[in-house]
């Protein structure tokens, strides 16, 4: 009977037993794609119930209640999930990173995994933007802050400030102004003492002074201030003691005043000493003595190197690291002397304490061809090389024409007397003296003198605007050069003691900046075109066309002729007047000067 049922009926039946048979995990697998929809489906109706939550009960979930209840009773727990590899490919994962809804964590929690960029493969952009952070920390370091305290200073009040100016050693000698800049801000503590103590007497005796304490001395002398100035003149900037703000200003104001000291001194000793010398090989001279490479010799020369290397070897120590504290301190010990005992123990010092010569092979300069010079000197200069003490303990008689005869005798030569009556003598003359307020009035108990001074004067306005295209090749003296030197170094001092008693509180780097911007060369011509002087300048045939139509070339002339009227009117008139010509009548201290 069985084998005689037929077939069709058989396999109807069997397929509805197998339909209601349980279906082993084997065989799911057999069939994945109606199982992955059954679970994805699923999992999106339970991800939109979770979102429809109201954010109360999402953000307390502690608080119980029936709807809660419900919703818990629907979500599955952790133990009945699979994450078998069967699920892997399931849209709904992609879906649960990208979506903005955030699935309760009470559950579970999701801990990071911390990854080596070591590890990394070398075109990773991980790897590569550590590496770039690396190089970034090692080629730009981060700059370590000073501490508030010295960004943020309360400004003193009018009471604290005028208390400091007025216990200032600075405004403590009304007679000497210069001298009284140049004292320290502050008054001297224990510290500065006790080096005065160790030091002072041995400095001293290399340079050749009394060993007594400076204090005993009257007030009305200005070698009282020695030993302080003498201390402060030791301290440069490599010291320990220049941490302190008085003794590093100080020092530093004196190396400013000291510089233009030298150079001053040296150019009226070669003017005076090689009457018939054009500057360039005076400024060859100048530079082998007190140039930089060669003061270390010098002052272990005068046995001062321990005072200002203490600790080294001045012989060891190479020359970028020993030049520049060396020639800080020579600065400033020219200044210190010129303050107390004035120029001409500058010369003593010089060549005496120092022992420079100016004969020396070192100090000689470049052959080169000269003009021949056919002109008479001064009967002074004539067959007689003058020495230091010469020049250092001359003085000029009472009844002298000039403050400084001598050295005016050296800049205008005697045969000038052949200009007088000529054409420049009678039309631009006047028109010169009347611009720069000459002749000034003196009493001389001669009026014979009086008249020979304005004739002297005179002629000394005509050589310095006297070009060196004139007649130089015929006559190398007739020109403004050695005027132009020595006006040169006199207004640079004259500016550097202006500024030093205009700002008492300002450290000598600053003084010397300013005083460079003052004084540059195309300020000083402009000053005098200010003035319409330029017109009255002499210049040769050959360039007189170029200079009037070219202002580059007639610039540098205009200059050397304002040098060269300071340079004549402190031979003839002295310091004073130099003061007077540059801050009354040039008005040399505007930074630029008025339009013309």
């Amino acid at each position: 009977m069985e084998e005689g049922l037929d077939m069709d009926s058989l396999d109807s039946k069997s397929i509805s037993n197998k339909r209601a048979m349980p279906t082993p995990i084997a065989s799911r697998s057999s069939r994945p794609a109606e199982g992955k929809k059954s679970v994805c489906s699923f999992f999106l109706s339970l991800m939109a119930l979770l979102t429809l939550l109201p954010q109360s009960f999402q953000k307390n979930p502690s608080q119980s209640s029936p709807l809660i209840d419900f919703y818990s009773s629907l979500r599955p727990s952790l133990s009945d999930l699979s994450f078998s590899s069967s699920f892997l490919p399931c849209p709904a994962l992609s879906l649960h990173k990208t979506s903005n809804f955030s699935l309760p964590t009470s559950s579970f929690r999701v801990l990071a995994v911390a990854v080596n960029p070591q590890e990394l493969p070398a075109s990773s952009p991980q790897r590569l933007v550590k590496e770039l952070e690396e190089r970034k920390k090692v080629a730009f370091p981060k700059k370590k802050l000073p501490p508030k305290v010295l960004i943020l200073k309360p400004p003193l009040d009018d009471e604290k400030l005028t208390a400091r100016f007025l216990s200032s050693p600075q405004l403590s000698l009304k007679a000497f102004p210069l001298l009284s800049s140049c004292l320290p801000s502050s008054p001297l503590n224990n510290a500065d003492k006790q080096w005065m103590d160790e030091y002072i007497l041995e400095a001293k005796q290399a340079l050749g002074y009394p060993l007594e304490p400076a204090a005993n001395l009257e007030d009305s002398d200005p070698a009282k201030q020695f030993d302080t100035l003498l201390y402060l003149a030791f301290q440069h900037p490599s010291c320990d003691r220049t941490k302190a703000r008085h003794v590093r200003s100080g020092h530093s104001r004196l190396w400013f005043l000291g510089q233009y000291v030298l150079e001053l001194a040296l150019a009226e000793f070669f003017l005076q000493r090689y009457p018939r010398e054009s500057p360039g090989p005076m400024r060859e001279r100048v530079y082998g003595l007190i140039g930089k490479r060669y003061l270390p010799k010098w002052i272990k020369a005068a046995s001062l190197q321990h005072l200002v290397f203490p600790y080294d070897d001045i012989d060891k120590i190479i020359r970028k690291e020993k030049e520049p504290p060396v020639k800080s301190v020579f600065w400033a010990l020219f200044g210190a002397i010129y303050l107390c005992f004035g120029m001409p123990e500058v010369y003593r010092v010089l060549f005496e304490a120092f022992g420079m010569d100016p004969d020396d092979e070192s100090c000689q300069p470049k052959l080169r061809r000269q003009l021949e010079d056919v002109d008479y000197v001064s009967a002074e200069f004539e067959d007689r090389k003058l020495t230091w003490q010469d020049v250092a303990a001359y003085k000029p008689p009472e009844d002298a024409l000039f403050a400084h005869p001598r050295l005016f005798r050296a800049c205008v030569p005697p045969g000038m007397h052949r200009f007088r009556g000529n054409i420049w003598d009678y039309e631009s003359r006047p028109q010169v003296m009347q611009a720069l307020g000459y002749p000034l009035q003196t009493t001389d108990k001669i009026p014979e003198i009086t008249e020979a001074r304005n004739i002297e004067l005179g002629l000394g306005l005509q050589l310095c605007f006297l070009h060196p295209s004139k007649h130089k090749y015929e006559h190398p003296r007739f020109c403004l050069e050695r005027l132009e030197y020595v006006g040169q170094k006199i207004q640079d001092l004259v500016m550097a003691e202006r500024l030093l008693m205009k700002h008492l509180d300002a450290p000598g780097k600053w003084l010397d900046e300013r005083h460079r911007r003052l004084l540059l060369n195309k300020y000083c011509g402009r000053y005098l075109r200010e003035k319409n002087l330029h017109h009255h300048i002499v210049f040769g045939e050959k360039v007189l066309d170029a200079y009037e139509h070219n202002r580059r070339m007639r610039n540098p002339a205009t200059t050397a002729v304002q040098q060269a009227l300071h340079g004549l009117s402190y031979t003839v008139y002295g310091k004073p007047d130099v003061r007077r010509l540059m801050f009354e009548v040039f008005d040399f201290e505007q930074i630029q000067p008025k339009a013309m």
